[in-house]
């Protein structure tokens, strides 16, 4: 079984963005993505993901290292000065990465 190195990018910011961040992921080139509810704490404060205006969500998406280059400057210039946003990338091995 053969494996290939892509990037797992992980996207953690507020919901009420969602629908505008899947729209900038695909312009972006990213195939594809899985969203998930967030919840937890950080520097700012306690999120609920049950509440409307104070949800968090957890985007990831598979890639290659452009796109995630490409996906977190284009996302950090837009967002990082109003909304509230951590990116990460890990690496990852991936079966069929021609979907990736």
């Amino acid at each position: 079984m053969e494996m290939t190195a892509r990037k797992l990018l992980t996207i953690i910011t507020e919901a009420t963005i969602e629908d505008t961040l899947v729209r900038e992921l695909e312009q972006l080139g990213a195939r594809g993505y899985t969203i998930t509810d967030a919840r937890g704490k950080g520097s700012g404060g306690k999120r609920d993901a049950t509440w409307g205006p104070q949800a968090n969500i957890r985007l990831e998406v598979l890639c290659d290292v452009a796109t995630a280059h490409a996906i977190c400057a284009a996302l950090s210039e837009r967002y990082s000065d109003n909304y509230s946003m951590v990116m990460y990338v890990g690496e990852v091995d991936v079966l069929r990465p021609l979907k990736f």
